[in-house]
């Protein structure tokens, strides 16, 4: 099994046994989570957001190393860091994507299900049925670093691939720099009101047989985000590896030599 398989794992076998143990004592668990929860989670958020911008400046390390790599060359010390970082990126992304790619499968067996439940039975569930919305969203949200990582990511390709290595290090530098980096940074900042307002309330289904977790579905937006935002770390430092005229990991092609 794949990390993100035992991942997920993981969280049925926590979610279930905490459904079985609440049973088990009247709705005891519940009762914590809806008193606790929210200060518990505003903790954890106050402590990530004081870390948060002592990260910030990683985010100018590929950008710094590869203008010194490609005009001075690229210490040692340095390209190791890089790729050690990129290696960490890549896992967590990884990870995550081999999670996610289950929710598709979880897609078409819940969706025959409600079919079949509401045309045969004449009978419906709420809850099934926004598990397909729950599902969708999480599979796109949460498989993002992967399919950057692939590269299947949609391009409008014109020029990009009648460049050089380097010269497509210099547009991936560019574009993660003046369009990726930024839009996930807006995404995390505009969110974090929005996801706050919704964890203090709890959340829950607007219809009273719906999931009582949509605050945990929002807060896949800031994820989703933060994914971004470590992929695209990971991309740009291939590109700093790559000007500094090194082998960057995942890329199989020789150097060119030109630009």
């Amino acid at each position: 099994m794949k990390a993100g398989d035992w991942l997920l794992v993981i969280i049925v076998t926590v979610s279930l046994a905490l459904i079985f143990a609440d049973g088990a004592m009247s709705g005891a668990i519940s009762g914590w989570i809806d008193i606790n929860l929210y200060p518990l989670a505003r903790t954890i958020g106050g402590v990530l957001g004081t870390i948060g911008p002592w990260l910030l400046p990683l985010l100018v390390l590929p950008l710094i190393a590869g203008l010194v790599g490609r005009f001075t060359g690229l210490p040692d010390p340095i390209d190791g860091l890089l790729r050690q970082l990129i290696g960490t990126a890549d896992s967590i992304s990884t990870t995550i994507g081999d999670a996610a790619r289950w929710l598709a499968l979880g897609l078409v067996i819940v969706t025959a299900t409600v079919v079949i439940q509401r045309y045969v039975f004449g009978f419906a569930s709420t809850k099934l049925q926004e598990s397909i919305i729950y599902m969708h969203a999480l599979l796109f949200l949460l498989s993002v670093g992967s399919t950057l990582l692939a590269d299947g990511h949609v391009r409008v390709d014109i020029l990009y691939a009648k460049l050089s290595e380097r010269g497509k290090a210099w547009t991936d530098m560019i574009g993660t720099y003046l369009a990726l980096m930024p839009m996930a940074l807006l995404i995390l900042f505009v969110s974090t009101p929005y996801i706050n307002a919704s964890w203090r309330i709890l959340e829950r289904s607007r219809e009273s047989d719906g999931l009582p977790i949509v605050f945990l579905l929002k807060t896949a937006i800031p994820v989703f985000a933060l994914i971004v935002l470590i992929q695209g770390l990971a991309w740009a430092m291939r590109a700093a590896l790559t000007l500094a005229g090194r082998q960057a990991p995942g890329h199989i092609d020789p150097i060119d030599s030109e630009l």
